[in-house]
């Protein structure tokens, strides 16, 4: 059952690599489908293991692998402007999971991923403004036009988190089997 479980945290990792890359730049913080692979990490995990794949993402892009926005790598992204919402990507699936597993009803799901973005957003605009020595005004005006993509993230997230919840748990207990 421990493999299964690690396969699951390598496979939400795994769809945070292939999802963070494809962005819509449209500023200096461009619109990235990555907070949708932390969501789903989020939701379809133990909060640990959530963070955990989030975590391995972080490792493979600071080792170089083009898996961060625009398909870019290295540790220097980290550290650099927008390297606030890298890390915020942590705390953001860490605050989703433990408040999913707190109380998981499906009408209260969109508000606790909203909570972790919220997390999310003032680690990254407070890391942009530090970085990018700019005002708080400047860093809310640049993030400002990625909000209407979150919230259409937000719905695409809770509604996968809802159909594959119970796969995966499925999957993680011993396979997925057809009922026929």
């Amino acid at each position: 059952m421990k493999l299964r479980k690690n396969v699951t945290t390598a496979l939400l990792a795994a769809v945070l690599c292939i999802t963070a890359p494809l962005v819509i730049p449209i500023g200096p913080i461009p619109i990235s489908l990555a907070t949708l692979g932390v969501y789903l990490a989020a939701g379809l995990l133990d909060p640990w293991r959530g963070t955990t794949a989030v975590g391995l993402y972080l490792l493979l892009g600071g080792m170089g692998l083009p898996v961060f926005a625009g398909f870019v790598g290295g540790f220097q992204q980290l550290v650099g402007v927008t390297g606030g919402f890298l890390w915020g990507y942590l705390l953001c699936a860490l605050v989703v999971g433990l408040l999913t597993r707190i109380r998981c009803r499906p009408l209260l799901l969109p508000l606790w991923i909203l909570c972790g973005t919220g997390v999310l957003y003032a680690v990254g605009v407070g890391w942009f403004v530090w970085q990018s020595h700019t005002t708080l005004a400047w860093a809310l005006w640049s993030v400002a036009p990625t909000l209407v993509g979150e919230v259409l993230k937000i719905a695409a997230a809770t509604g996968l988190i809802l159909s594959l919840g119970g796969r995966m748990k499925d999957l993680e207990k011993g396979g997925y089997r057809r009922e026929t």
